[in-house]
């Protein structure tokens, strides 16, 4: 990872230039190269693992059992970005797959309502999140891990511990289905298009806009950033919005091929945090990539994908995610010492 050089804070209201947005997006692309080499290798090392080989077909549907950790990467990089954490979104997942099942009880007249519910739950949480790491002072860590047990407490309380209904059949096509007959791929999976396009939305929003602009000024020095005119509170609370959004979009795409379940979520918010870090990202704020991050998150999937091909246990799996976390925060910590 030794290229990595994720995107830089821009000062608040600095004019947005085609020179400097190409430099940007040069500075973005290069960052990228470490990560993606990485993805590369492991993938090659997958293929040559899988006793079919290395088949396109099996490449889509990995990437389509990575698709709601890397969702929720891009939604998480905006916190992180923005100098806080976002400990809740695993929890959020887990909400969406038990609540779509148990409100649509495969109706399919409900799909639309729920999820319209569902994103309008995902907003309200990133908007208490916020709301209580910026005006109450709370440390999001503290804020975040708080609402995750009550999330949890409260899924696990509504169920009784054991989740009924079924989740309807419109609902699980993003998960499962795709475009057919495609050429030499047969299937495009959806949630490869949901990738793309949520992947796309969120480096335009990140990377291209003031908001964004706004967003690594908050997370590189929030003092600055208010000096200069930024809203740091509005910033911030915006930032736990599209991640509580993120996780709704995740939990969807989960719910499509996952069993219903009230841990369905678990664990997703520290591999979220895993994918930013191992793209870059600072933890402390500042500097991200959403390029980098979800290249991150795709290198997560597809280094335990390797690992459950070597046919190690379920403990070995999770020391070396803990060793990938450490390594990455690591070296993140000596590019930032370093410059």
């Amino acid at each position: 990872m030794s290229g990595l050089t994720p995107a830089a804070a821009p000062q608040v209201g600095q004019p947005v230039t085609a020179t400097s947005g190409g430099a940007r997006l040069w500075r973005s692309l290069g960052g990228s190269a470490s990560i993606l080499v990485i993805l590369v290798v492991v993938l090659a090392i997958v293929g040559l693992l899988n006793p079919r080989g290395p088949e396109p077909v099996y490449y889509l549907s990995l990437l389509k059992r990575a698709a709601p950790l890397a969702i929720l990467a891009a939604g998480q990089l905006f916190v992180l970005v923005a100098g806080e954490f976002d400990l809740s979104v695993g929890s959020i997942v887990t909400a969406v797959v038990v609540g779509s099942a148990v409100l649509t009880n495969g109706d399919e007249s409900r799909t639309l309502p729920v999820v319209g519910l569902l994103l309008a739950f995902g907003i309200v949480v990133g908007l208490v999140n916020g709301l209580l790491t910026t005006k109450a002072g709370v440390p999001s860590f503290i804020v975040t891990l708080g609402m995750l047990l009550i999330i949890s407490g409260g899924v696990l309380l509504w169920t009784a511990g054991a989740p009924r209904g079924s989740i309807t059949n419109n609902l699980r096509l993003l998960g499962r289905d795709g475009l057919k007959n495609v050429p030499v791929i047969d299937q495009l999976p959806y949630a490869a298009i949901v990738i793309l396009v949520v992947g796309l939305a969120a480096f335009v929003l990140l990377h291209r806009t003031n908001f964004g602009h706004r967003v690594f000024a908050v997370g590189g020095n929030a003092r600055a950033a208010a000096l200069a005119g930024a809203n740091v509170a509005v910033v911030k609370t915006a930032a736990f919005v599209v991640s509580g959004v993120s996780a709704i979009i995740a939990g969807i795409l989960l719910a499509g091929f996952g069993g219903l379940s009230n841990n369905a979520g678990e664990g997703y918010e520290f591999q979220a945090i895993s994918a930013c870090v191992l793209g870059g990202a600072v933890l402390g704020g500042g500097r991200g990539s959403v390029v980098t991050s979800i290249a991150g998150a795709l290198t997560l999937v597809a280094i335990f994908t390797m690992l459950n091909f070597l046919h190690l246990p379920v403990e070995v799996r999770s020391a070396v995610q803990g060793g990938i976390i450490i390594a990455a925060v690591a070296y993140a910590s000596y590019r930032q010492r370093t410059g």
